[in-house]
């Protein structure tokens, strides 16, 4: 398994831009799809965005679709999550998740979680 940390967040106003990292431990990070996931008060945990093993294939909610981009730097142990034009139906705990082999959107298939980082964005 890997080992996530993730960081970045913070509070932001409406409109506003946030990048969080989630930097990886442990075993070949270059094996692992990464996903992005969030939890507001009182709903469910949800999907934000994943990315495969190489970067080169993406999924992204259509609630942050054209707001919200996943990369990953596997020199560095690294997956992103640029958000921008932020608002205060983003506020929640960001969590990095990781899974051997293909992206996936459901969280229940993410076997390796971080800790989770608080976003939260004002009106």
């Amino acid at each position: 398994q890997v080992q996530l940390v993730e960081s970045g967040g913070g509070l932001v106003q409406a409109g506003g831009s946030l990048r969080l990292s989630c930097a990886a431990s442990g075993r070949t990070f270059r094996g692992y799809a990464m996903g992005w996931f969030r939890q507001a008060p009182g709903k469910e945990r949800e999907f934000v965005a994943a990315i495969n093993w190489s970067g080169g294939s993406t999924s992204n909610a259509d609630s942050v679709k054209g707001r919200f981009t996943i990369s990953r730097d596997n020199a560095k142990n690294t997956v992103y999550l640029q958000m921008n034009s932020l608002n205060p139906e983003d506020t929640a705990v960001y969590y990095c998740a990781a899974r051997p082999g293909v992206l996936t959107l459901l969280d229940y298939d993410y076997d390796c979680w971080g800790q989770g980082t608080q976003v939260t964005v004002s009106s």
